[in-house]
């Protein structure tokens, strides 16, 4: 079983390079199942019908979220009928949608769960600790396989949630800073691991955005908007995750960071 895993998706730019990679990696190695997260999507931040369709187009099984899931208002006119659609699972119940979902491919099931973060996230959460947990409990018996995109800030709190939780879950796959950090590795008691898996979007960027609006925002502390792009090269970053069919062993976790020149796409 191989797991592709996408980081960050921002975006126009983001969407082709996906898409694009996705088609050439097929020929290259069989990919089984598709994670994506697709938070920003949509001109950089959110997603809507229209682009999430896209991605499952492009060969996309499962949309993760993030903090800003809502930033598309739309999202809560679709994000209930469709189950291959999860924002974080410890957003307060009252949202809609769902955050932790099961799927069967080649008879093996496979639970994918979105969590966000607590450590320096505007947005108010539940303790992510406790809900794995609590999603564990409910899973016991239902799943052979389970990977968490953990959308979170913190290096450290992405390691402590994996540590805690290693050899009970098959991987914990971090997301939310666009900067892949290719500290890659199997734990000691075979979850996979990786701080950011990074982002699909402009290269010659900040985290996918005009670099003058945010070095003007981060050096004097004023207000500046920031813009997408719509020209330039393309990163794409991901990871490969591979399993043993028969004992849902993680055999490796191969992180994939490409640069495509955007005539290609």
């Amino acid at each position: 079983m191989n797991i592709l895993f996408i980081g960050d998706i921002v975006g126009k730019l983001g969407r082709d390079v996906a898409s694009y990679m996705i088609n050439r990696l097929s020929g290259r190695r069989p990919i089984d199942f598709i994670i994506a997260n697709g938070e920003n999507a949509t001109h950089g931040k959110g997603l809507n019908e229209e682009h999430f369709k896209e991605l499952l187009e492009a060969g996309i099984d499962v949309v993760t979220l993030g903090n800003h899931f809502a930033s598309k208002k739309e999202i809560f006119n679709f994000i209930d009928r469709y189950d291959c659609l999860l924002r974080p699972y410890n957003v307060h119940e009252s949202v809609p949608g769902i955050g932790t979902n099961l799927f069967t491919v080649n008879g093996i099931r496979i639970r994918v769960t979105n969590l966000m973060g607590r450590s320096f996230m505007a947005m108010q959460v539940g303790n992510p600790f406790d809900d794995l947990q609590k999603i564990l409990i409910e899973d016991e018996g239902k799943s052979d396989l389970h990977i968490v995109d953990f959308h979170a800030e913190a290096t450290g709190e992405k390691y402590a949630l994996a540590y805690a939780f290693d050899g009970q879950i098959s991987a914990l796959l971090g997301t939310h800073t666009h900067v892949q950090t290719r500290d890659n590795r199997i734990l000691e008691k075979g979850t996979a691991y990786i701080s950011d898996v990074g982002m699909c979007g402009p290269y010659n960027s900040i985290l996918g955005t005009r670099k003058e609006e945010v070095i003007t925002r981060t050096w004097t502390g004023l207000p500046s908007h920031f813009e997408m792009i719509d020209h330039d090269e393309c990163l794409f970053s991901a990871v490969v995750l591979e399993f043993d069919d028969a004992t849902f062993e993680c055999l490796s976790i191969e992180p994939l960071y490409e640069i495509i020149e955007e005539e290609e796409l």
